[in-house]
């Protein structure tokens, strides 16, 4: 765990007690607004890892993984989403957010951690490739969405 972040950067893992915590966290970091009733719920299901990287206590950059469990095969570590700021992108903070996931699937069990992202985005790809991903080619995705 070499690289080194540009500035003072602090990464929580936040728990069941932190949902005042992401409340207060300015829009913007997550796709959404963070709704209180979801949130609460993800935090209290300890097969959900939150990380927050703050710096000079603003939250800067997240990344939420998901432990998968299999009747078959060792449990997996899924990354949700990885996400910085736009002005705080360039300074490792991805980076450091995705090895701090994998370091905690090594200690948890998990035997692998993957995730998905679109295509187009780059900048995802090339973190995730610089950290020992392998990309595949023949992942096919499915969505049912907006279930009714």
């Amino acid at each position: 765990m070499s690289d080194q972040m540009q500035g003072n950067v602090e990464i929580r893992k936040l728990g069941a007690r932190d949902l005042p915590l992401l409340l207060a966290l300015p829009e913007g970091l997550f796709d959404n607004a963070i709704d209180p009733v979801q949130a609460q719920a993800f935090l209290d299901d300890p097969m959900n890892l939150l990380f927050i990287a703050f710096a000079d206590d603003i939250g800067v950059g997240m990344a939420s993984a998901t432990q998968l469990r299999h009747p078959d095969k060792p449990p997996q570590l899924f990354i949700n989403e990885v996400g910085t700021r736009a002005q705080y992108r360039g300074r490792g903070i991805g980076k450091a957010l995705c090895r701090r996931v994998i370091m905690t699937a090594r200690s948890l069990g998990c035997k692998s951690v993957w995730l998905g992202t679109e295509a187009q985005n780059t900048e995802g790809r090339a973190l995730y490739r610089s950290l020992g991903g392998t990309e595949t080619e023949n992942l096919v995705i499915f969505e049912w969405a907006e279930l009714k």
